[in-house]
């Protein structure tokens, strides 16, 4: 009977061993269970996180290059409208003085004609001296009382203001060969009066030496 005792208690103890290492099996393998599926869900959110990360890391980059192009063309267009402001200044800068020189020109050409228009009776009063004015800006002389067989013959010279504001004979009859002389010295001088009183003694003299 006492080995019958024995008996039982050794099943029963191998009975209970048998279910510690079955709940302990499973206990074990269903931790170890979740511990794999919580890491692979662990991983999983990393890569997504990974992932995401590296698409704003891209998106950034493209936004930044594109500020750059953006940054780029500007500093280019601002060059641009600097140097067109530049240009601008200058022509207009350019063209005041030019106005300022033609205002000028036209300032002394205007003295000068009104210089010529005050000593017009003058001149035909004492000289014998008739001053027209003909197309082109120009002012014609003609002088008479030359010729002491023809007083009435004409002796023509014809005057104009220059686009430089000078003096310039453009006709004269008959020729004379120092209306270079004259025309140079009135420039110099800008004494009109002597310039008309030189010419009328050329004439003077080239009709003296033709009737000697």
């Amino acid at each position: 009977m006492g080995n019958a005792q024995a008996e039982d208690e050794v099943a029963l103890f191998e009975k209970d061993m048998k279910e510690f290492w079955i709940q302990f099996k499973i206990s074990y393998g269903t931790e170890q269970n979740n511990q794999t599926s919580a890491l692979r869900d662990l991983c999983k959110e990393t890569l997504e996180a990974l992932a995401e990360i590296l698409q704003q890391s891209k998106y950034v980059a493209e936004k930044e290059e594109q500020l750059s192009e953006i940054k780029s063309k500007l500093n280019q267009e601002q060059e641009q409208q600097k140097n067109l402001t530049d240009s601008i200044q200058e022509l207009e800068e350019e063209l005041m003085k030019k106005m300022e020189i033609k205002s000028s020109k036209n300032k002394a050409a205007k003295e000068k004609v009104e210089k010529v228009s005050k000593i017009k009776t003058l001149f035909k009063e004492h000289l014998a001296l008739e001053m027209r004015r003909i197309p082109d800006e120009q002012l014609q002389f003609i002088f008479r009382h030359i010729d002491r067989k023809d007083p009435d013959k004409p002796y023509m010279c014809t005057l104009s203001i220059n686009e430089q504001g000078d003096y310039e004979v453009t006709s004269c009859t008959p020729p004379l060969d120092c209306m270079a002389e004259l025309q140079l010295k009135l420039r110099e001088t800008n004494n009109f009066s002597a310039f008309v009183a030189n010419i009328r003694k050329a004439f003077t003299a080239l009709s003296y030496k033709q009737s000697a």
